[in-house]
């Protein structure tokens, strides 16, 4: 065998194997939630979706591949300055979505890149117009917008821009250990204040209870002051009833027959027996009138019988 020959036979396996290996590199299987980019001979052809597919060897070709899966890219941190010009370390994630694979291949050249550069610059813009307690106070409102610019860039790129969560927002160690401070002295002012407020509720509830103690005393006091008095109005009720009855008993008996002289003679008796306990000290008793005429003494004293 000729040289030329063996030479001509080389050329010849090679370009079968070229061939072969350019028909292997044609079919192509796209696995779900991913977009194959095909050029033709060096030209934007067409966008190949989940399945099989065939290209023209050595015309067609698959040059970029996108996944339309959500992502999640790391911010790295950076240092920043708030309004009041307090220096914070800042990081953050953002979440991501390919929705047009032609625009993430041709619009830009690193869409992750990107998306991280114009997030932290619009971090440090954002963050500048706050002071110190505001940045921790307005995390969701910093992402929020974060958001917005991102995603309004980010349609040029075919990217969809979920969200951008802020990890880590750490203010210098001065400025920790005041906050720690400050949030030690409101934490102690509460405990104040709540010991004052239990203090004042205690000294309410005594006050109250001593009120309820007081107003029982003296509904009790009330209650009894007005039973004795009805008590008392009830005996003068009852002696006057009895009084008048007695009055009543001795009219009759002094109408009756005898009953004038039995009175006259009871008078006597007990005007007798007074005059005689006068004289039992040895004192000398006077008598305005004659005691041998009674009627006239009894008239003279206002009984007339």
């Amino acid at each position: 065998m000729s040289i030329d020959l063996l030479f001509l036979l080389v050329v010849v396996g090679a370009l079968f194997l070229y061939f072969l290996f350019a028909l292997m590199k044609s079919i192509r299987m796209v696995p779900a939630k991913s977009e194959f980019i095909v050029e033709r001979l060096g030209k934007y052809s067409k966008t190949l979706e989940a399945g099989f597919h065939l290209l023209i060897p050595l015309i067609e070709e698959v040059v970029y591949i996108q996944n339309l899966k959500e992502k999640t890219i790391d911010v790295p941190s950076q240092e920043c300055f708030t309004k009041d010009e307090i220096q914070v370390e800042i990081d953050g994630v953002i979440y991501l979505q390919v929705i047009d694979s032609v625009k993430a291949s041709y619009g830009i050249t690193d869409y992750q890149f990107a998306s991280i550069q114009l997030a932290q610059t619009t971090t440090r813009a954002i963050v500048g117009t706050l002071d110190l307690d505001k940045t921790f106070e307005e995390r969701e409102s910093i992402s929020a917008k974060v958001v917005e610019v991102l995603d309004e860039a980010a349609q040029k790129w075919g990217v969809r821009i979920l969200r951008f969560e802020i990890k880590n927002l750490i203010p210098p160690e001065s400025v920790r250990q005041s906050m720690e401070k400050l949030v030690t002295a409101e934490r102690d002012k509460r405990a104040i204040v709540e010991a004052a407020n239990g203090e004042k509720q205690s000294l309410i509830n005594t006050s109250e209870g001593t009120m309820t103690e007081m107003f029982n005393i003296s509904e009790g006091e009330k209650a009894k002051l007005i039973n004795e008095a009805e008590g008392k109005a009830q005996e003068i009720l009852s002696l006057g009833k009895a009084t008048a009855e007695s009055i009543s008993k001795i009219a009759s008996a002094i109408n009756s027959t005898g009953g004038k002289e039995a009175i006259k003679l009871e008078l006597s008796q007990k005007y007798f027996s007074k005059i005689g306990k006068l004289s039992e000290n040895k004192n000398k008793v006077i008598f305005p009138g004659d005691l041998t005429k009674m009627n006239e003494l009894l008239k003279s004293m206002g009984i007339d019988i």
